[in-house]
């Protein structure tokens, strides 16, 4: 963009550049201190004779949201709670519902991911599943641990005749669908009483936090463990599918446990360094 006289600037055109592209964030502050000092230079030289032509209230940033981080006692409920929302009409059994959920936790699936999965993205010799296309249009090789590969086994065994079809179906046969796979957890949260604690009660924990929480979980266990966590996170990030690390960083809301495990890193990295 050209240079712009100060007589063709309008409330409008201010008003526009403060807002952007997308929703107000701590940036929009930014650019609105930076444009008020602007205009005081400016009237004080006379540039103009106008009056600053900046909104006089600023609006709240939108609070980013942070998923829910399940607590070890919090996935046992909601497993434990499972057959006690079965019912007649319920499309998606007990059974069936619990490998998903324990795919979604084990493997960091996005639940999208999870429900396109067909057998034959199912590789239990090798301990692989194979995301196809996923949300950038990407495959993906995806390794599961041993527990995991053993939750799956009974489930598939039998099935292997026809491996286009979908890993969880539905009791119809079709493939389980994103809807019925949320209601559902909707009926499980209530009935497990896991709920957020952090006076947001409008944001409730949802079926896709599940991923976010076996990031976390993944980080604290590397920092117990003593791991150069710095470096191993592009490698979760590779294994979650995202494209930049940063997306895998929008996950990783801090938790007590993760808070924790980076503060005693830190105070040993400061007494190696004292002594």
């Amino acid at each position: 963009m050209g240079d712009v006289a100060m007589r063709d600037v309008s409330a409008v055109k201010v008003a526009s550049f403060l807002a952007g592209n997308g929703p107000i964030t701590r940036f929009w502050e930014r650019k609105h201190s930076v444009l008020h000092g602007f205009y005081r230079f400016a009237i004080a030289r006379g540039y103009t004779e106008e009056r600053s032509l900046l909104p006089r209230r600023i609006p709240k940033p939108q609070q980013v949201f942070v998923p829910h981080i399940y607590s070890r006692d919090e996935l046992r409920r909601l497993l434990d709670a499972i057959p006690a929302i079965d019912h007649p009409r319920n499309l998606i059994d007990p059974g069936t519902y619990r490998v998903l959920l324990l795919v979604l936790y084990g493997a960091g699936l996005r639940i999208s991911e999870a429900l396109t999965l067909t057998l034959a993205n199912v590789d239990l010799d090798a301990r692989i599943l194979c995301i196809r296309e996923s949300k950038f249009y990407k495959t993906r090789l995806v390794p599961i641990g041993s527990d995991l590969s053993r939750v799956l086994t009974p489930y598939v065994d039998g099935r292997r005749s026809d491996p286009d079809a979908p890993l969880f179906r539905s009791r119809r046969g079709d493939a389980i669908t994103r809807q019925n796979a949320e209601n559902a957890f909707c009926r499980l949260r209530v009935q497990a009483g896991v709920m957020r604690d952090d006076g947001n009660p409008r944001h409730q924990p949802r079926l896709h936090d599940l991923r976010a929480s076996f990031a976390v979980h993944r980080l604290v266990s590397w920092y117990r463990d003593g791991a150069d966590v710095q470096r191993l996170l592009p490698q979760l990030s590779t294994y979650l599918g995202h494209v930049h690390i940063a997306g895998t960083q929008r996950y990783l809301a801090f938790t007590p446990d993760l808070l924790g495990e980076a503060s005693i890193r830190f105070e040993r990295y400061a007494m190696e360094v004292l002594s």
